[in-house]
């Protein structure tokens, strides 16, 4: 296949929200209630709801800077690229970078809303969906032929959860974000079938999809204290694995059919061995009584889900291995891991070296993907319009210069835009 002819479709990639966000989507009398983004004392932005603070912080944002300038120091709006918090310059990236559609994980929330769920209270319920209906209503909408809608969840909430994923499916969204590991933010794990189950009976029913981003259970990484940011970058991916375990070896997997997990940004290298372990563990440790069926547990974790890679170049020759119908691409934008505008280049080299096939890469940029989610990705255009190729042509004029952050925060001067700021 020429790289030109590629589809790519991203289910990975990050939305850092604009501070005016939740304008449109509150009621009047809720509106000085909900998070806002304030500058502290220090000249930094951070997000304020209910007197706790979050921010941006450099590695969130780091598309056209110079890499000596990534980091994990605070960043600002003028700062960024506007493709990173504006939806249509993000559709103008999109295109130069040959993405066809792309779904959007929450920055300033967490990626399972933690910030948010930090409050357990009614009023958070309301700032939960306030945020999914800016999610689906506004960014998503806003070209619903580019983008795969995900919705947050309030997780310490049964009948909140039940309620917000019958609301968003309703709305046609498809996935929810939530906990890789429950049990390290206080809640039960997902072994618990009297508090998950309930989520799990809606989620089948409806056939939205449980997506597990790495980084929400950090906790579990018990790093010395001394060691670099390095470990926990790397290792961070090995949480998925622990998460699949809770899953695959508790009632989630093995007592809902239907249940589909997609596990997001721990890419796909650690498949096989964990699978192989899975089922020789299962054929060995006969005593423990474990019930899978007539099915291996292999064969019951490739049933239920789907995980992404943005570069993987050993486990792509061993794509066989971890399940050619559970592989997908991601790009990762606008994070440090993502390559842009240079993706396609990436992928294309990449698959071409394990020797894949014309089949196997429709399947790993956008079949599996667009089969997971239910998400038809040619509702607007042909597939001959939405190639690699087709959706470069409409972006010859996109800046994809690198800049320091200083000059992208005067160009923002420049450009008579302002932030707008709330009262702490």
């Amino acid at each position: 296949m020429q790289l030109n002819d590629m589809v790519l479709v991203s289910i990975d990639d990050h939305v850092v929200e604009p501070p005016d966000m939740f304008k449109n989507h509150l009621p009047a009398k809720y509106q000085d209630e909900a998070p806002r983004v304030i500058m502290n004392d220090a000249g930094v932005e951070q997000w304020l709801y209910k007197g706790r603070v979050t921010g941006n912080m450099g590695l969130n944002a780091v598309v056209s800077w110079p890499a000596e300038e990534w980091g994990m120091d605070p960043a600002s709006f003028a700062e960024m690229r506007p493709g990173v918090y504006d939806v249509h310059e993000r559709v103008r990236d999109m295109n130069r970078n040959g993405i066809l559609a792309s779904m959007c994980f929450p920055t300033f929330t967490g990626f399972s809303a933690r910030h948010l769920n930090h409050h357990q209270d009614p009023l958070t319920l309301i700032m939960v969906s306030a945020y999914n209906d800016w999610h689906i209503d506004e960014w998503a909408a806003a070209y619903p032929d580019r983008f795969i809608p995900l919705a947050l969840l309030p997780t310490w909430s049964v009948e909140g959860m039940v309620a917000e994923i019958r609301r968003v499916a309703a709305k046609g969204c498809r996935a929810v974000t939530m906990p890789e590991l429950p049990h390290v933010e206080g809640l039960p794990s997902y072994h618990d079938l009297d508090y998950w189950g309930p989520v799990f009976d809606v989620l089948q029913e409806t056939g939205v999809v449980m997506c597990l981003h790495i980084g929400s259970g950090f906790e579990a990484l018990r790093l010395a204290p001394d060691s670099p940011v390095d470990n926990m970058i790397v290792l961070a991916t090995q949480i998925s694995a622990i998460a699949a375990q809770d899953l695959l070896w508790g009632p989630a997997m093995r007592a809902y059919p239907d249940l589909k997990f997609a596990f997001s940004e721990g890419g796909i290298g650690w498949i096989p061995f964990f699978l192989d372990r899975c089922d020789r563990h299962y054929t060995n440790q006969r005593w423990l009584r474990r019930d899978f069926g007539d099915k291996m547990p292999s064969e019951v974790f490739r049933d239920h889900s789907l995980a992404c890679y943005v570069t993987d170049p050993s486990a792509v020759k061993m794509r066989h291995l971890v399940g050619i119908d559970n592989i997908a691409w991601e790009c990762d934008y606008p994070h440090s891991d993502c390559f842009w505008p240079d993706a396609p280049e990436q992928v294309h080299a990449e698959l071409g070296q394990a020797g894949a096939s014309d089949e196997d890469i429709d399947k790993i940029t956008w079949q599996n993907s667009c089969r997971f989610f239910r998400w038809d990705p040619f509702t607007a255009k042909t597939k001959e319009e939405s190639t690699v190729g087709a959706l470069r042509a409409l972006a010859t004029d996109v800046d994809v210069s690198i800049r320091p952050r200083a000059e992208w925060a005067k160009r923002f001067e420049d450009s008579g835009k302002k932030i707008s700021y709330a009262q702490a």
